[in-house]
């Protein structure tokens, strides 16, 4: 058995322009503001946006990939 299904699957999965640019974007954008307000709240606020951001992309991400694989 190949692996060559699932290899093909994560391609898709990751070429999601969209989705990677509007977790990229949220992510930066609340540690700027963080960086603008400069207080340990905002940089805690921000690393849990981050990490939020990051599991929702790790989620939609494995969503589409088990979708697409061919096991």
């Amino acid at each position: 058995m190949s692996d060559r299904p699932a290899t093909d699957a994560l391609t898709f999965a990751l070429a999601d322009r969209w989705r990677n640019l509007a977790a990229f974007a949220l992510a930066a954008g609340a540690v700027g503001l963080a960086v603008t307000i400069d207080t340990s709240i905002a940089y805690y606020g921000a690393g849990l946006t981050v990490f939020a951001v990051w599991m929702a992309w790790f989620v939609l991400v494995a969503i589409d990939w088990l979708r697409v694989a061919d096991f």
